[in-house]
């Protein structure tokens, strides 16, 4: 006769291991939590006083950069990304994430590891005001190599019909304000591991050693972008017509997402974004040196903007202000000041738009 511990899964340690998430998860508690880890689901309720609510839903993981997590027996920050990637998404409408749920699957569950991807996944959480309503846990021998993870998750928001943000009311002069990221976030990885084959290599900047290794510098988490945008968006949502979340694809598959279609023989509008307009963080200078391919790089990495709003040009001085004003407040161990910077301006096409590179121009 076999156990279940016997064919590889050991419930003793699950039990552990959501034990160590229940602490983790009290710390996420908001107004409209209904439930508590360990139900069968979660319950939240919806904010009262709308008059036409819309459901809006994000979800994604994190990608291989997990890899650098496992080499480097680091896992407290990778549940940062898994958050920040579903709820800067849904902040592209213009709503705020209430609650979010989890996903971690691996070979061998060993309670400690998937706690601390877990305390990521709140600290990711209580950074953007939301709860973390619950999850699942799944121990796969014989699926997962022992000692992989894997993470992933969706964030659930409300917000009111009339107040989405949808791209329709974006117009030609409009200014692009582009938000600063921590880094190469958490897309992009697969080449970062091409690029980087010792992730204890010491990071030198300006022929400094920082005293920090190229790992370290590749595990700082994604920015949520959340808090920042919601409180521009209380005095000056009018003035945002469109909001973009810089992944995969960088600048030239993600700002055009914003734009709505061209249709009944009118002009499609595109983004012509100013070099040099922002700092790119040291980081991709390392990932360019050991050879990154420039002609490709924008279309692979954020390089160093993260997120980006189209304005209306009689306010942009007023928005990109109170962006920079408020930078500090959101200030993280993990997450320097947030910057921002007017990259670029909204235009109408001169001609026709074929594909990516007619879509954003650089000056």
């Amino acid at each position: 006769m076999a156990s279940y511990k016997e064919s590889g899964v050991d419930v003793e340690e699950g039990y552990r291991a959501v034990n160590k998430y229940k602490e983790h998860a009290k710390r996420t508690a908001i107004p409209g939590l209904l439930t508590g880890l360990g139900s069968f689901n979660g319950m939240f309720e919806v904010p009262k006083g709308m008059k036409n609510p819309v459901i809006v839903s994000g979800t994604d993981g994190v990608g291989t950069k997990l890899d650098i997590a496992f080499k480097m027996k680091k896992y407290d920050t990778v549940g940062i990304d898994c958050v920040a990637m579903s709820v800067n998404d849904i902040l592209c409408s213009g709503v705020q994430t209430l609650f979010f749920l989890d996903y971690v699957a691996c070979g061998k569950l060993e309670s400690d590891v998937a706690a601390d991807l877990v305390k990521g996944v709140a600290d990711g959480c209580v950074d953007t005001g939301c709860a973390l309503l619950g999850g699942e846990t799944a121990e796969m021998p014989d699926f997962y190599d022992d000692g992989k993870y894997d993470l992933a998750g969706f964030g659930v928001g409300v917000g009111e019909k009339s107040e989405m943000i949808t791209g329709e009311k974006i117009k030609e002069g409009d200014v692009l304000i582009g938000l600063s990221s921590t880094g190469v976030h958490s897309n992009g990885f697969s080449l970062v591991r091409k690029l980087v084959q010792n992730f204890d290599d010491p990071f030198v900047l300006d022929g400094k050693d920082t005293g920090k290794t190229i790992g370290e510098v590749l595990l700082t988490p994604t920015r949520i972008y959340v808090k920042p945008v919601m409180e521009v968006l209380e005095k000056y949502r009018k003035a945002i017509h469109g909001m973009v979340h810089v992944t995969g694809g960088g600048f030239y598959e993600n700002i055009p997402r914003m734009y709505p279609k061209a249709e009944n023989g009118k002009k499609q509008l595109i983004s012509v974004i100013k070099r040099d307009s922002w700092e790119i963080p040291p980081v991709f200078g390392e990932l360019i040196r050991r050879g990154a391919d420039l002609d490709s790089i924008y279309n692979t990495f954020n390089m160093g903007i993260g997120f980006v709003l189209a304005v209306n040009a009689k306010e942009d001085d007023d928005v990109l202000d109170m962006f920079n004003k408020n930078a500090s407040k959101y200030h993280k161990d993990y997450c320097p000041d947030m910057k921002a910077y007017k990259i670029g301006r909204v235009e109408y096409a001169k001609g026709d738009v074929n594909g990516q590179k007619d879509a954003v121009i650089f000056e």
